[in-house]
């Protein structure tokens, strides 16, 4: 199998029309390419798209599809800054999640999707991570609705280190369609 050439396009109006940028690596600054961003297609690979230069503000998973507007990647507005390019893999998945900063406090540790974290961790306070294995999101509210964030592997001391406000989490899962 030769090389993928992935590739990700972003257009400044709906349903693929006007200006557009191809990007088929990390981009940590956009704006000189287009003003806005309301539709996506995404060729290849899976990405990750930010709202401001140098990946912050809010977080986009994408994967290969079409996105005609940007309520389809659950936008909070037609603001698209930097993106990132998640690495194809297909490894294992295990992530330890901490109620407390520092790996402090009650943990809990995951193998697979978790549409209701209180469910299961009885708390929706999660305030240091270490990620061993595989790529995730975590999502604001259960059923993995509301703001997310990508976590590759690593340890993540606190909530501001994947560039939340607050430690709430009502969800995560594994970052699976990476093909």
């Amino acid at each position: 199998m030769g090389k993928h050439h992935l590739q990700v396009i972003f257009y400044e109006d709906r349903n693929f029309q006007g200006r557009h940028y191809e990007c088929s690596s990390d981009c940590p600054e956009m704006q000189n390419h287009f003003s806005r961003c309301n539709s996506i297609k995404v060729d290849s690979g899976c990405w990750v798209a930010y709202e401001k230069p140098n990946y912050g503000g809010y977080q986009y998973m994408l994967n290969k599809g079409e996105y005609p507007d940007y309520q389809r990647w659950s936008g909070f507005n037609d603001c698209i800054r930097s993106c990132r390019m998640v690495p194809s893999y297909n490894g294992n998945y295990r992530m330890k999640i901490f109620e407390r900063s520092d790996f402090g406090g009650q943990n809990l540790e995951l193998m697979d999707d978790c549409p209701d974290l209180n469910e299961r961790f009885h708390t929706r306070d999660i305030s240091s991570v270490n990620v061993m294995e595989g790529y995730w999101i975590l999502h604001e509210h259960p059923h993995y609705r509301g703001r997310q964030y990508f976590l590759r592997p690593g340890e993540y001391r606190r909530h501001s280190e994947w560039g939340s406000n607050n430690p709430t989490i009502g969800s995560l899962r594994r970052v699976t369609d990476l093909n």
